[in-house]
């Protein structure tokens, strides 16, 4: 294990709740409803992804310039809640310390847009990483490989030498599908158990010596086996 690559919402900070009203907010200026079916589909995707979503579910025109001034209005209200500060999820800032103590290199792969992820930053703290990776950075977002591809080579390394650590389904696509070991810590949404994937319920009281452990162990194929 050369290197961890985090995501960010709903693995280090728990801000898919923050996202629940915002998302939430938006059906309601849009004159709907967010179910709880509907949020837990967009767990984990691009901006793009999940406004076409959004119209989808609300029977709305798809119009570009309407969804592109949905995204402005969600992106704002979301930087607005940002700013009050974000909850760390369990043991990921004690995480971060550890690996950062070890000098280990991090790098965040997120699905959100860089100008948000900058607000997210001024919280979680940017000295962590010494790359990041946006969404909107990227041909393509997760569940695509893009992301991942893109942060490993920007460590100057493969992949494959990189723990990514996950919260969602379209994350640990997209970690897996750039060829990384994938620690699985679901907040909200289950994920599927996989041969390139470990489950954990927290961060919390893991070390590094932990993800070492599980990195070897998913080097060598010793996963889980799928459902």
């Amino acid at each position: 294990m050369r290197a961890v690559l985090f995501d960010m919402d709903g693995t280090l900070v728990d801000s898919e709740k923050l996202w629940d009203i915002s998302l939430t907010a938006l059906y309601e200026h849009h004159g709907g409803r967010l179910t709880p079916q509907v949020r837990a589909s967009m767990v984990g995707g691009s901006a793009e992804d999940t406004i076409r979503a959004v119209y989808k579910d609300l029977g709305l025109e798809p119009d570009p310039a309407a969804m592109a001034e949905s995204d402005r209005w969600l992106h704002e209200y979301t930087a607005e809640l940002f700013d009050d500060g974000l909850p760390w999820c369990p043991g990921a800032r004690e995480l971060l310390e550890a690996l950062a103590a070890q000098r280990t290199p991090m790098a965040l792969v997120t699905n959100t847009q860089r100008a948000l992820t900058e607000r997210a930053l001024n919280s979680i703290g940017k000295h962590y990483f010494s790359a990041s990776v946006c969404g909107d950075e990227v041909p393509q977002g997760k569940p695509a490989p893009d992301a991942y591809q893109r942060a490993a080579a920007l460590l100057g390394l493969e992949p494959s030498e990189c723990l990514a650590i996950e919260d969602s389904v379209t994350g640990t696509a997209a970690a897996e599908g750039a060829g990384c070991p994938v620690l699985v810590v679901p907040n909200d949404v289950e994920v599927p158990a996989g041969r390139r994937r470990a489950h954990l319920s927290s961060l919390a009281g893991v070390g590094v010596a932990d993800l070492r452990q599980v990195y070897d162990q998913l080097s060598r194929g010793i996963g889980e086996r799928s459902a």
